[in-house]
């Protein structure tokens, strides 16, 4: 059975703009070009891409374990070696979480999910989610956020996440062409929030 978009998009509920099919999507096209760039198996990746968060809806701060149960019973039939390939895929994606990839399509599905985070989109995405959740627009400059150990949550913005997680990217990715796309992305993220430093403090 394949795995359609169609049929991958019914099993996704709605969970705001930052995480919606939208970015499956968007990893899914990265991830097939990734894919066929390193030589991996595209079909493991593709099924994995369109899985990766199909946990987000059971359980967010665990989707990547959930997804990869999930995607196990809705492989249910096909080869063990393929639903094991996939399943690993999906449980090994995230930033922030082990474990780490240990297959080269895990790789390609996790550096796929990370270059959604970083860029225009990125930016847009880390947008959204503050709105999402209360957050302010902007507290303090970059020079700052990089002085918080620990930013409290009420004055966590677009800022702090770009400081704590979104520069941090570039240098995670595994393969040659992730790390290709992500350097015209962390370039422009980079001159976005220089930008926004000065344009609130009234410079530009």
């Amino acid at each position: 059975m394949e795995l359609t978009v169609e049929k991958a998009r019914l099993l996704y509920g709605e969970h705001g703009a930052a995480h919606d099919f939208s970015h499956v999507l968007r990893v899914l096209r990265l991830a097939e070009r990734i894919a066929e760039a390193e030589g991996a198996d595209v079909s493991v990746v593709r099924t994995a891409a369109l899985l990766h968060d199909v946990g987000v809806g059971v359980d967010r701060a665990r989707h990547h374990l959930v997804g990869a149960r999930l995607a196990t019973e809705l492989l249910a039939g096909e080869p063990e070696a393929f639903v094991t390939a996939v399943s690993h895929c999906i449980v090994a994606h995230r930033f922030r979480y082990p474990p780490e990839p240990a297959t080269l399509e895990a790789k390609c599905l996790s550096d796929a999910d990370n270059l959604d985070a970083i860029g225009a989109i990125g930016i847009a995405r880390a947008f959204v989610y503050a709105g999402e959740h209360g957050s302010p627009l902007w507290t303090v400059p970059v020079a700052q956020a990089e002085a918080e150990a620990t930013p409290t949550a009420i004055a966590y913005t677009p800022v702090h996440e770009f400081v704590f997680k979104l520069r941090r990217v570039k240098d995670r990715l595994y393969t040659d062409i992730a790390r290709h796309i992500a350097e015209e992305r962390h370039r422009y993220m980079v001159a976005f929030f220089q930008r926004l430093d000065q344009e609130v403090a009234g410079k530009i």
